[in-house]
């Protein structure tokens, strides 16, 4: 899944693509360097990000989703707004890539409900001007244990809003509401999400605790731009365990690592052609290095 930021402030590329036909033509790129996906957001969740207003989310996202689908990409849309969302699949979207699951919005489950599209739904427990004070994980799981536990709740109250669990794809929300060392015992931790019995989409890419693990003598994190081989076996390790799919900006070196990865593991991971549909079952990276993310099933 590749990352298409249309707006002014997000952490790594924040004001590059917020032009339509800037942020278009870095989705072709993108779908040119191999990606599945296309994931248009235009709200920062960097922390302290200001909240834009909905007609300025819809003005970023919607002709970016039209000219794309357009083209034939298969579009994700990255919201929490339930209008938003709606606005988008009627643009062409076919996933809803919502940040916090469902919890920002309560009108959200029904408008995706409503719809064909997949539904992401990240683990969440707060916006962005408060995730840190959030990032306790005191129970006997850790956050491992938690991140499984509030999932397994948000599975729930979807399919109660009437949006079925076999639309549903999982995030387990690295670096929201999580600290340093907590990103890295969830990513130890990823086969625990298994049990809720759903694929799984991973979003490291750039990301802080990335930055503070190649910290200088000095202590100052690396900047986002030095943290893509440190990224790169992430999602080694993501393909391994046969994780669905990863959200990147580089998605060349992704495509790279996945080869390797099918190459090592043997001729019983070739490639297929699927991509990311409602109809069909699911298909973790590990066996589908050249398609990239999987396929989600009823």
């Amino acid at each position: 899944m590749g990352v298409v930021n249309v707006t002014p402030d997000s952490f790594s590329d924040g004001g590059r693509y917020l032009d339509t036909g800037a942020a278009v033509e870095h989705g072709l790129a993108l779908l040119a360097d191999g990606a599945d996906v296309l994931d248009i957001g235009g709200e920062s969740t960097r922390p302290g990000a200001t909240r834009p207003l909905v007609a300025d989310e819809l003005g970023r996202v919607v002709p970016v989703i039209e000219r794309l689908a357009a083209q034939g990409a298969t579009v994700s849309v990255d919201t929490m707004r339930a209008e938003v969302a709606r606005a988008a699949v009627d643009a062409g979207a076919a996933i809803v890539n919502d940040v916090s699951g469902g919890l920002a919005d309560p009108g959200m489950a029904a408008a995706v409900a409503a719809t064909d599209a997949l539904f992401v739904a990240m683990h969440w427990r707060s916006h962005s001007t408060r995730m840190y004070d959030l990032a306790v994980y005191d129970g006997p799981g850790g956050v491992v244990g938690a991140v499984v536990d509030e999932l397994a709740d948000r599975l729930e109250a979807l399919a109660a809003a009437g949006l079925a669990p076999e639309r549903v794809v999982l995030d387990p929300g690295l670096g929201f509401a999580k600290r340093g060392e907590q990103n890295w015992e969830l990513l130890r931790g990823l086969d625990a999400l298994d049990a809720l019995g759903r694929p799984v989409l991973v979003g490291a890419s750039r990301k802080s605790f990335l930055g503070a693990l190649l910290a200088g003598p000095d202590g100052e994190p690396r900047g986002v731009e030095g943290r893509e081989h440190a990224h790169q076996a992430v999602i080694a390790d993501c393909a391994r365990r046969g994780t669905w799919g990863v959200r990147v900006h580089d998605v060349r070196a992704t495509r790279d690592t996945l080869a390797a990865v099918a190459a090592l593991a043997g001729p019983s991971s070739a490639p297929s052609s699927s991509s990311p549909s409602s109809s069909a079952s699911s298909q973790p990276l590990a066996t589908d290095a050249a398609a990239g993310c999987g396929t989600v099933s009823s």
